[in-house]
């Protein structure tokens, strides 16, 4: 990762929806090195909020009635540059995704999500990498994948559609390669384990391993980077 994580995470959420609210900081509440210092209803509360309490990351709906979170993300990206917001969104559509990074955003999770999932997604924001919901990663993928294939259509090199499909088992072993798969598929770390019935924490760690040997920072690096030299099928 790019900064070194903080020993305790400062935290604000922004919703509209007072329940949704108290569940994620009920959540985060429950996880060491995790403070909740601040939340809000509306995005218009967000520089006010980040001036008083600097955050370390602000969890931030994408819909709300004055201020939405794509505006908010906009002004604060402007204001505090290193700020990190993670969007929290329903919707999975590849569209609003490259909408929002677009303003600086530091990730998407859908409100889907698990515990396990959104405890995942601040740890990597905070971290200073970035973190896009397995769901909606792949439909990202698959758009970028068809814009490739669009492209190489004018080219006389081999494009990005007729990219041979090869295992990397020159740099990962056969396990890992099952869970690069999995991850393009869209499956989260908790249904990757239950597909190849091994613990949660195990595939953490094949994930881990993946980063490090394809020397990437992410989940969302590691797919592309597999996709682009054929290391997996788009399905």
């Amino acid at each position: 990762m790019n900064e070194t994580l903080k020993e305790t995470i400062r935290i604000v959420i922004i919703d509209d929806h007072e329940l949704f609210r108290e569940g994620v900081k009920r959540i985060l509440a429950m996880e060491e090195g995790f403070d909740v210092v601040a939340d809000g209803e509306d995005g218009s509360q967000a520089m006010d909020l980040v001036a008083n309490y600097r955050p370390d990351v602000i969890l931030m709906d994408i819909n709300m009635p004055k201020v939405n979170g794509v505006e908010a993300t906009r002004e604060l990206i402007a204001s505090y540059p290193n700020i990190k917001v993670l969007i929290l969104s329903i919707h999975d559509d590849e569209t609003y995704v490259a909408h929002v990074l677009k303003t600086g955003a530091s990730g998407y999770l859908l409100k889907e999500m698990d515990a396990g999932a959104l405890i995942e997604a601040v740890r990597v924001v905070a971290s200073g990498g970035a973190y896009i919901h397995p769901k909606v990663t792949h439909n990202l993928i698959k758009e970028y994948r068809r814009l490739a294939t669009e492209d190489d259509q004018h080219e006389d090199s081999i494009g990005f559609r007729e990219v041979e499909y090869r295992k990397p088992l020159h740099i990962l072993t056969r396990r890992e390669c099952e869970v690069l798969q999995l991850m393009t598929d869209g499956q989260s770390n908790r249904t990757i384990g239950e597909s190849l019935f091994i613990s949660e924490k195990t595939v953490k760690n094949h994930v881990s391993n993946i980063l490090q040997k394809m020397s990437v920072n992410d989940r969302t690096q590691a797919v592309v980077e597999a996709i682009k030299k054929g290391y997996v099928i788009v399905r």
